[in-house]
């Protein structure tokens, strides 16, 4: 059985929310929250948090995680947690965002389970959505042809209804993603592409490179905390489910 980790990239700077990961989240922080409930999943072999910060080190060692502190600076989270690798050993590795604070059991396991398929080398996930929320930029839209491999993704709303079609669907990407070890380390090996510079979306280098990205449908919506707001629906919900 191929063994699979979850790394978890955690970056302690944030633009709209200063220091969102250790903010308090129902008496633990969110990047504690977002390790423990990733675990709790059952999904995977190993748990990293891989950060460039002492604070979320701590925090994450605090409830007994497992960390990777790096101190070299990285643009993305993908660069991040291929560092890791030195130290991860993992046939499959998934990309679990830091600031995510609810995963989902049944979505992780759909989501690694394509990994059967020895011809998958890269899938993630994603959501439908309502017209009027496909125009949001800050919803990165999917379209994916007949085996459900991604063929572009947009942060305009695509696929574009010419004729008015009722009931279009559009899909939202929810950004996990899951690689096998091999695919990670070829992706953060490559430079910058231009669809990506334009789009700034860095999983359009790897459409540019040809790799295929298997998309796998959940209707689970993740909770991302980028704002106070989110972090207040944060903690609502976590209140409802106590």
């Amino acid at each position: 059985m191929p063994k699979i980790a979850a790394l978890i990239p955690a970056r302690y700077a944030s633009t709209r929310l200063p220091a969102k990961l250790v903010q308090d989240l129902g008496g633990k922080s969110v990047i504690q929250r977002t390790y423990l409930s990733t675990l709790a999943t059952n999904v995977f072999d190993e748990v990293w948090v891989v950060t460039d910060h002492l604070e979320i080190k701590k925090q994450v060692e605090e409830v007994g995680g497992n960390v990777f502190y790096s101190e070299t600076a990285h643009e993305s989270g993908s660069d991040r947690i291929a560092e890791a690798l030195e130290k991860v050993e993992a046939d499959i590795i998934v990309n679990v965002q830091g600031d995510e604070p609810f995963q989902d059991e049944k979505s992780l396991k759909d989501l690694v389970g394509v990994f059967e398929n020895k011809t998958v080398e890269i899938a993630s996930l994603k959501t439908l959505i309502s017209e009027d929320e496909a125009q949001n930029p800050n919803f990165v839209k999917v379209i994916t042809d007949l085996k459900g491999d991604a063929l572009y993704f947009s942060r305009s709303p695509i696929p574009y209804n010419r004729d008015k079609i009722r009931d279009l669907q559009y899909w939202k990407h929810i950004g996990i993603y899951a690689y096998r070890r091999e695919a990670l380390i070829h992706f953060t090996s490559l430079e910058k592409s231009t669809l990506e510079k334009v789009e700034m979306l860095e999983q359009l280098r790897l459409l540019e490179n040809g790799f295929k990205i298997r998309m796998v449908s959940t209707v689970h919506h993740a909770v991302a905390i980028d704002t106070l707001e989110d972090l207040e629906r944060a903690r609502s919900i976590l209140g409802l489910r106590n």
